[in-house]
């Protein structure tokens, strides 16, 4: 059963630019292990945790940096939460975040469906 679903859409060069204008944005938004790709990535990992928020309904428990966005070895990549951020998700009965992102031609997309168990 679907629970939620989010999209977002981020302009690359102002998110470039917001980042360049507040560094310290970087330790707020990203784990660690995020902070080192190149920005077109981290704006589509930016649009990851939005569409995440959206599809939880809210912020309430979520904390960026609890919010990582890992992939496989094929690329596809997934979400690994931890805190009260994968309480809160624990907590709405979601049992799969299925993840997608893109960036080109100056925009990061990332669309989050929330499934739960059957009724």
């Amino acid at each position: 059963m679907i629970i939620g679903t989010g999209i977002d859409l981020v302009d690359i060069p102002r998110f470039e630019r917001t980042m360049s204008r507040t560094p310290r944005l970087m330790e707020r938004l990203f784990a660690p292990s995020e902070r080192t790709l190149r920005l077109p990535s981290l704006a589509a990992r930016y649009a990851a945790k939005e569409a995440l928020i959206k599809a939880l309904g809210g912020s309430d428990g979520v904390h960026w940096t609890e919010i990582e966005i890992a992939s496989e070895p094929s690329g596809r990549p997934h979400f690994l939460l931890t805190g009260t951020t994968a309480e809160a998700v624990k907590d709405k009965g979601i049992l799969n975040l299925h993840l997608t992102m893109s960036h080109d031609a100056g925009l990061a997309t990332a669309f989050v469906v929330a499934e739960g168990a059957p009724l």
